[in-house]
């Protein structure tokens, strides 16, 4: 039988805790209870005992709520999409003012490798591209900056040139947001899940995969060799025939020169 006259085992350490609880104004949790009871009453006690006796007595941290200002300005920070300024507007006739860009994974030989590439969509001139065995920032990053070094390009700046993807990881990065602004060029991305918005692109990665036999290649290095030939094939011997019957190159110079 329960003997109600015996007094309660914590009521001691209770009224120690309770009174370096109510000092704090009800805000120190039980990591901050044992610091105090350490520090400044030389007494050192567990833990759990802490936690058990705060909870027994109801002596609970009234948690803050949020700031909601605090939340915007956390994802400013974070990843951002922006509209689709390009909207289907594949008919262009002036070369070097619009790019669009898109990876695709290429299985071989039991490996997976990706395929950045940075397209004008104008000339079909692939003006950059980067492959790598891994998915990550680095692959768009020195993609842009590939694009960024090609002497091959008769262009003096990248200002107010658009850049289209999709609303990838990669493309809402804050990385790649400030190395696109940096560069004044104009962001564009496609709708979600709406592929079709990106088409040129994957007119490219179609061509590639039906007229390279990359699955073939063993080695990453082997692949690579391949890419670059077939990149440097398609931009200045594969004729097209809605490109007046030219190379992506030969078209961008006849443009250029019209202009």
């Amino acid at each position: 039988m329960r003997n109600f006259d015996k007094p309660d085992k914590d009521t001691k350490d209770y009224e120690l805790i309770r009174e370096i609880f109510e000092k704090g104004k009800r805000k120190l949790g039980w990591r901050s209870v044992q610091m105090r009871l350490i520090n400044e009453r030389k007494i050192i006690m567990n833990h759990k005992k802490i936690q058990r006796i705060m909870r027994k007595y109801h002596l609970f941290v009234k948690i803050r709520s949020r700031n909601p200002y605090k939340n915007i300005a956390k994802k400013t920070q974070e990843h951002q999409t922006c509209e689709n300024k390009l909207n289907r507007q594949f008919e262009q006739s002036v070369p070097l003012k619009v790019f669009c860009t898109d990876i695709t994974y290429l299985f071989f030989s039991h490996h997976l490798a990706y395929l950045s590439v940075i397209k004008d969509i104008c000339s079909g001139e692939i003006v950059a591209w980067k492959s790598s065995p891994h998915i990550d920032m680095d692959l768009v990053l020195k993609t842009v900056e590939v694009m960024k070094n090609n002497v091959d390009l008769p262009i003096s700046s990248f200002d107010n040139i658009m850049i289209h993807s999709d609303q990838g990881f990669h493309y809402t990065n804050p990385q790649y947001i400030k190395v696109v602004k940096d560069l004044n060029m104009v962001q564009s991305m496609s709708r979600k899940g709406n592929c079709i918005d990106n088409a040129p692109m994957k007119s490219f990665f179609g061509h590639f995969k039906d007229d390279v036999d990359y699955k073939e290649c063993r080695t990453y290095e082997e692949l690579e060799v391949l890419i670059r030939d077939y990149i440097e094939y398609y931009n200045n011997e594969r004729y097209q025939w809605d490109l007046k019957k030219m190379t992506p190159v030969q078209y961008r110079n006849h443009l250029l020169m019209k202009n």
